[in-house]
Order: structure tokens, then sequence, then C-alpha cells
């Protein structure tokens, strides 16, 4: 619906079209508006409808104050949550945690009281390896033959839309369409439509034939599908990873090894060799974009990690060997179990899953709680991450469920999915904790998530840099 400064866009808009003689004709438009009819110049009016309505959303919010009264606020995972506390907000960022009810002073006449007296607050919750275009199905196979790189980003942005409702404000997407991808991560950031805040790699760097390059389709499709972030050797794969940079992701994505999901019987272990693994990561980081790379067995686990990336997504074979490396280079992992869990339980009667695939899939889910609990004791950095699209968008916090029954405590399952997220991405100096000057990312809930995870699978709350997008 649109709001009274919105609608005062859409005057404008009228006006502009009546000063030019273009006409607009879009049905949902105001009254005024929707007397425009289209023309040729219909798609420069679009654009700036969109333009002078975003900018209008930015004035609404610049200079808004919140006072949110929450019961219980977990400011910072592993610290005590703080009873009867209100949180003020201010153009976007937490301003004070002050005790008690505070109600905003006649100045502030205008501030918005948020009533969460009955809740438990804590920061908005990340998930560092999604997969917003698309989500796994029985049609998974034939839907690409019919599916626009529009649709995938229209259907992005509902999967967004399903992420954010659950309490994950910052999302890391790890793999998919790079004009759809980067198109969804802007109209996110411009408040054209909802959305977790999202960081995003575009199309992964493989090696031909392997995780990543395309695959149990005809000839003529594996041409005509192959990605431009193919490479093999280090030249072509420092001229590919230039070129991925190119696009504009916030993080480069490479396979290291074989893939789950690859309709090939090749395995899970190394696939891109040493020098090219190396090459990549230099390159990347010599132009200022982190590495995030997809490992699952050891070998290729320990060759990421000594060319210096930055974290291993999966790491579902680590070994003894590997951990030490971990540990020695400071690297993060995403262990995403949900897959490990959630896919063999739907594999039989969905054709997505051939017998090479599932062979992998239950190797994998053998081995993935098992390596997960090794590195949490061994104090490996862990990161939250769920490969959401290979399960299903909105059920994130299942992953929290996953780890807590794995061995880890609540606290730094949240400190996981919080701080420590942040610190991946190298935003902590503005997002993971509600202290002062950081954005306004946070949830609620009813129940207490340190006594029981599970209550983070309903979530009742969110709000996202001071803009309530959940009540």
């Amino acid at each position: 619906m649109l709001t009274d400064d919105k609608t005062g866009a859409w005057k404008m808009i009228w006006m502009i079209c009546a000063m030019t003689g273009e006409m607009i004709g879009l049905s949902r438009l105001p009254p005024d508006a929707r007397r425009c009819m289209n023309t040729g110049k219909t798609a420069w009016l679009v654009a700036l409808a969109a333009s002078v309505i975003a900018l209008t959303s930015a004035t609404a919010q610049a200079g808004s104050v919140s006072y949110v009264h929450a019961g219980k606020v977990l400011v910072s995972a592993g610290a005590k949550p703080l009873s009867e506390q209100t949180i003020v907000i201010r153009d976007g960022k937490i301003e004070r945690i002050e005790k008690g009810y505070a109600l905003p002073p006649g100045s502030e006449s205008d501030a918005q009281v948020i009533d969460l007296k009955d809740q438990f607050v804590l920061p908005g919750l990340m998930d560092m390896h999604v997969h917003l275009l698309f989500q796994l199905g029985k049609t998974s196979r034939t839907d690409v033959l019919f599916t626009t790189t529009s649709m995938e980003a229209l259907a992005g942005a509902y999967y967004a839309n399903k992420t954010l409702m659950a309490g994950f404000t910052t999302v890391r997407d790890l793999g998919g369409t790079p004009e759809a991808i980067y198109a969804l991560r802007d109209s996110v950031a411009k408040r054209l439509v909802p959305g977790p805040r999202i960081l995003s790699a575009g199309s992964a760097l493989a090696a031909t034939g392997g995780h990543g390059d395309i695959d149990g389709v005809k000839p003529e499709l594996l041409d005509i599908w192959t990605p431009e972030t193919i490479c093999d050797g280090p030249y072509e794969c420092r001229k590919a990873t230039r070129y991925a940079i190119k696009m504009g992701p916030d993080w480069i994505k490479i396979t290291a090894t074989g893939g789950v999901m690859s309709d090939t019987a090749t395995g899970t272990d190394q696939q891109m060799t040493d020098d090219e693994i190396i090459e990549i990561v230099n390159t990347a980081h010599g132009l200022g974009v982190k590495v995030a790379a997809h490992a699952h067995g050891a070998n290729g686990i320990r060759a990421a990690l000594r060319a210096g990336v930055d974290s291993i997504d999966h790491g579902t074979f680590s070994d003894a060997q590997a951990i030490k490396l971990f540990k020695k280079s400071g690297a993060y992992m995403v262990p995403t179990l949900s897959p490990g869990v959630k896919v063999p339980a739907s594999m039989e009667g969905n054709p997505f899953f051939t017998d090479a695939i599932k062979a992998k899939a239950n190797a994998a889910s053998a081995a993935s709680q098992e390596t997960f609990r090794n590195a949490y004791e061994s104090g490996v950095n862990i990161a939250f991450g769920t490969d959401s699209g290979v399960t299903p968008h909105g059920e994130n916090a299942d992953e929290l469920v996953m780890m807590v029954d794995a061995g880890m405590s609540a606290e730094d399952a949240i400190e996981s999915a919080t701080i420590t997220s942040a610190k991946l991405l190298g935003l902590e100096e503005k997002l993971g904790t509600l202290e002062n000057g950081k954005l306004a990312d946070l949830i609620a809930v009813s129940g207490d998530p340190l006594q029981d995870i599970s209550v983070l699978r309903s979530v009742n709350f969110v709000m996202k840099e001071g803009e309530v997008v959940k009540q």
C-alpha cells in the first residue's frame, strides 16, 4: 500500500506525465496517475517512479525515532540477557539501551513506541550460505529450460522475503545467475523489494567438468549453458577471477572439490588444482574481494586453506590436518548441516536425485555432524550457514537446532549466526550485536532461545536497519 509520502511521489510523476504528454498506464497507481496511458517513454517514467518512491521512502526513514520496550534483550551472544529495557533507535541505528520502559520526551512526539515487553529480543540473524534464486524440487532439472533470468530474480525476491520473515536480516548468497542476484541485491538495498541485506558471489569459479560447471544434459546445452567462470590452469583462472569481479560481486566463490548435487560420479574430493586455487585467491585478495571455497573432501579443504581462502563452506570430510590449518589460518567453517539432514529424507520419488547424487548425499550426511562436532570442540571459527535453496527457504533456523543437537551450546549457535558471521563479512562494526552505533537489525521471539534454541524457528518481530518489517 502506498504511504502518503509515496502518494505524493506519484502525484509528482503524474505532473511530469502531464508536462511531457507521456502516460504510464499502470493499473495499480493512484487515480490521478492511473489516467496515464502506455507510450514509447514508459520505461524511463517507470524508472523515474521507482527512483522517486525510493527517495521518498528513504526520506521517511530519515530522522525517524523508535523506542522498543523489550522484556529481555540479548545485546551480544555470550552476554547475560537484560530485563525490562528500552532500545532507542534513531535514523536506523541503535542510539542507546536504557533500563526500564522509557517513553519519548515531548520533543519526540512523532517517535514510534514498540511494545515487546513479553518478548525476547536479540540481534538479527545472519546466514552465510544461501541460494536465493531457486529452491530444489522435483521439477528443478527441467525448470531451467523455461526459467528466464527475470523470473529467477522475481523468484529470488519471493525467497528473500521468506528469509527476512524468518528473522535473517543479512545473508551471503553463494552461487546464482550474476545479473539476477545482483539486481536482487541492489533492489533490496534501495528498498524496492523486502529482503535481507545480501552479499553475493554470482557464478562460482570451477574447473571444466567439475562441480559448478553444467552437467547432466545433452552436449548442445552443455556448450550453451557453460558459465563464463569455468577455468583451467592458473592463467585462465586469474582471468576468470578478474572477469567475475568486473561483474560486481561482494565475494568470490570457488568449487575446490566435487559437489553432492552435481549429476556426476566424480566424487567430492579435490577438483581444482593447487595452483588454480592459489591464483584465484591471490587475484581476488589483490582486488579486495574475499574468497569462499565450496569444499567437501579433505584434500580440497586442505588445499583451499593453504591457499588462504576466507571460508570453507561445508567442510564435510575435514580431518585432523585440516583442523590444524583452520586454526593456523583463522579461516571460518560454514558447516551447512541442513542438507545432510533434509536431503536424504526427500530423495525417494524425486527424479532430481540420480544414483550418483544419492550416493554422495548419503556419504556426506553420514559424516557432516561428527565433522562439525570435531571442528567446534577444536575451536575452529564457525559461522552460520544453511545452503537454503538446496533446502527450503524460510527454514533457516532449523540449522541452529541441528547445531545444538550436534553438541554446540545455544549461546555459541546464536553467536555463529550473529557476531561471528559479521566478522566473516568484515561488518562487525555495523552488525552482529545490539551495541550503540550499530545498525538496528533486531528480532523478537516468545521464549528464551538460550534455554530452547527451537523458539528461533518462530520469529514474531523483525526490524531491519530501524524499519519494522514484521510485527
